[in-house]
């Protein structure tokens, strides 16, 4: 059945028909080489974004909510709105114990102060935080480590400092490991550097780390947390927890059940998965701007052979007239079609992947690259070239059917 396609006379009378008229040809393979080009770029550069995604984000405890108190604004137990909310230590062990679903509770403490080495100063934020905050939010360590359970334990004048603040207080190529800063007129020894990430977007600005111990002593916090940093266990909804958290809280410290603005919170699982269903998005508008400028660029094709059938008009019906069935009329007009697919697919692949090595080599080297290994799997390509086939194989019947439906004496009257 098959035995046609390796027939010499069968790809010589393609190549003599599709060389009659070069330019309508290329221009015919052009509209399916655009679309499968289009598919390849695309979908290779969705995929840079989402590796970028995950390796920004990749470290991060992303099922996670920020929670701080506020002002009350409704009236309760006796109790005037404007009512001051503080989080407590002691709310940590409730919140564990009621609320289903919580693998961490971090309490954090911040305050803004004055940070001086030598004749540089800088206003920053400076966080008392535990040593499990880098389980949850992994600070991507430059130099030096970040705060240990032995400086907690030990109340230790230790810091960790963002490479921002770095840039404000040591001059370039100066070492800052094993320096001394001043941050509120006491010296802290630097431990430790980190690069801030996209990340520390969320949440007020983290400049300068110090161990939550050291904070309650220095500024005589007690047991008062400026915010919890909780996270959820993946197979738990952050937004359930979430609100769990404000109504226990709330019930904790007096406030009405509705008053929306006694509890105030960041929840980052939210964000989180606004973003991954943007890129779920832009997957799908890629395919469907491919396969719908790959379709156009078949029916294109479809066109052109209508076109090449009505100029061969009289040629097929000499073959009909000399036993040609009108399968293999059919047949032949199908082979030109797919061929025409096939070669353009190829281009389109072939194209699609230098664009995208191109992309990988401006935009996808270092630690701040764009799109990282924009690609496109070997399943995809496949995919894509036989969409492309299947379509050049249908709309070419269109073509050839209309090949024979012309009887043998009126083809040969055919001016």
């Amino acid at each position: 059945m098959f035995r046609f396609l390796f027939d010499k006379d069968t790809w010589q009378e393609v190549f003599d028909s599709l060389s009659k008229n070069k330019l309508r040809t290329i221009l015919t393979m052009v509209g399916v080489w655009w679309g499968i080009l289009l598919l390849v770029s695309l979908l290779g550069a969705a995929r840079g974004l989402e590796n970028t995604f995950n390796r920004l984000f990749g470290d991060f405890s992303t099922n996670s909510v920020i929670v701080f108190g506020g002002q009350t604004s409704i009236p309760f137990n006796g109790f005037q709105k404007g009512k001051r909310v503080r989080l407590r230590l002691s709310d940590i062990e409730k919140l564990d114990e009621n609320i289903k679903g919580i693998e961490f509770t971090v309490p954090r403490n911040m305050n803004q102060a004055l940070v001086v080495r030598d004749f540089l100063s800088a206003d920053l934020n400076v966080l008392g935080d535990y040593p499990v905050l880098d389980k949850i939010k992994k600070r991507n360590l430059i130099s030096g480590r970040f705060i240990n359970q032995n400086d907690i334990d030990n109340h230790k004048k230790v810091t960790v400092i963002s490479e921002d603040t770095y840039k404000q207080l040591f001059k370039k190529d100066e070492k800052a490991i094993g320096e001394y800063i001043q941050i509120g007129e006491i010296n802290y020894l630097v431990v430790g550097v980190y690069k801030k990430g996209v990340i520390d977007n969320f949440g007020p600005s983290e400049d300068v780390y110090i161990p939550f111990s050291t904070f309650q002593q220095v500024y005589n916090q007690a047991d008062k947390v400026s915010f919890l940093m909780i996270t959820g266990k993946p197979e738990y909804d952050i937004e359930q927890i979430e609100m769990d958290t404000k109504l226990l809280l709330k019930n904790l410290n007096q406030v009405h059940p509705e008053d929306n603005q006694a509890f105030g919170a960041i929840n980052i699982g939210k964000e989180f998965a606004k973003r991954y269903k943007f890129l779920t998005g832009m997957q799908f508008l890629t395919w469907f701007v491919g396969i719908a400028t790959l379709i156009a660029g078949v029916f294109a094709i479809g066109n052109i052979l209508l076109i090449t059938v009505k100029e061969r008009t009289k040629e097929i019906g000499v073959r009909r007239a000399l036993g040609a069935t009108p399968f293999e009329i059919q047949r032949q007009i199908v082979v030109e079609a797919v061929f025409l697919t096939m070669v353009a697919g190829m281009f389109g692949v072939i194209s699609g992947g230098w664009i995208l090595i191109t992309l990988n080599h401006f935009y996808g080297q270092g630690s701040e690259a764009v799109l990282v290994n924009a690609s496109v799997s070997i399943l995809v390509l496949f995919i894509a070239l036989v969409v492309s086939v299947v379509f050049g194989t249908l709309i070419g019947l269109i073509p050839a059917i209309k090949a024979t439906s012309v009887k043998p004496i009126e083809a040969l009257r055919e001016e």
